[in-house]
């Protein structure tokens, strides 16, 4: 419920924000005397940057079934299965929230993720790779860090930023848009073949820089999660398990739309470490020895 209110008191903040900066350079007038509507192009703005955050995050769980072939345990198999719910079971019992479903997917890569628009209904899934090339106090580690990212609302706090960003991206797109058009095309109207172009490539722009601040935040709440798991497993564990990551280089990794829930992003390089999700392994792994841990 909270995390609801927070949802819609953000909402009307970015469009309060949006809608005072109009006014005070005069937008709101400017597209009034053009036909348009201030107000409708931040209801436009909201409709689209919040809903398709939201719908994204209501499907993560559906999705990411099927996309990376997740096998809910519904009825152990094998002692490892059995120990594995009973880890999750462990964890979220600490954490105060409620039992996920616990899966497994088919990767040799080590990796875990969290998904879920409820953090008492959420998922926990793990590699077979990161079962077969983890002690299972490390794998309980890990487990503990995707467990703190459900316990800490990750998913849903990351779409309300994702939603945030899109609504700024796509009414800075369509000002922006408005004006190029009149200014170089000549376009009384605002609206004409200029228009669309100039907002199609701002949006392209301007979500590529939003996309420094939702990734920005990823990283930041990666060392939250880490600390998580240091708590629920031990420091000692959790580094044990960055540094197996470490030294199991993944080139894959997990699905776009997943890397964000993931224990491993990857190993960026150049520009591409300003849109990562995770922070660098030894950059974690020197955040939790600099804190001390059990």
């Amino acid at each position: 419920m909270k995390r609801i209110l927070l949802f819609l008191v953000t909402n009307l903040a970015v469009l309060l924000v949006l809608s005072v900066v109009a006014r005070f350079l005069g937008i709101d007038a400017y597209l009034a005397s053009r036909g348009g509507s201030l107000a409708g192009l931040l209801t436009f703005a909201a409709l689209f940057g919040f809903g398709g955050a939201f719908v994204s995050l209501l499907i993560s769980k559906w999705s990411a079934k099927r996309l990376m072939g997740v096998r809910v345990i519904e009825r152990p198999i094998n002692s490892t299965e059995q120990w594995l719910v009973s880890a999750v079971r462990a964890h979220v019992g600490k954490a105060g929230i409620g039992m996920p479903e616990v899966g497994v997917f088919e990767s040799g890569a080590p990796n875990a993720f969290a998904t879920g628009a409820n953090r008492n209904h959420a998922l926990v899934a793990v590699s077979t790779g990161l079962l077969q090339r983890m002690t299972r106090q490390e794998v309980e580690a890990v487990l503990g860090h995707e467990v703190t990212h459900v316990a800490n609302g990750d998913m849903v706090t990351l779409a309300l930023i994702q939603g945030v960003v899109n609504t700024f991206v796509i009414v800075l797109a369509r000002i922006v848009g408005t004006f190029l058009d009149k200014a170089i095309f000549r376009n009384e109207n605002g609206a004409g073949g200029g228009y669309w172009l100039t907002v199609i490539v701002g949006e392209i722009v301007f979500g590529l820089l939003a996309s420094l601040i939702v990734m920005g935040f990823s990283r930041q709440r990666e060392f939250r999660a880490d600390a998580g798991g240091a708590r629920l497993a031990g420091t000692v564990n959790m580094i044990d398990a960055l540094e197996t990551l470490k030294r199991v280089h993944d080139p894959e990794g997990l699905p776009q739309h997943l890397a964000a829930f993931g224990i491993n992003g990857g190993v960026p390089s150049g520009l591409r470490r300003l849109l990562m999700s995770h922070p660098p392994l030894e950059v974690r792994i020197a955040a939790l020895r600099s804190g001390g841990g059990s």
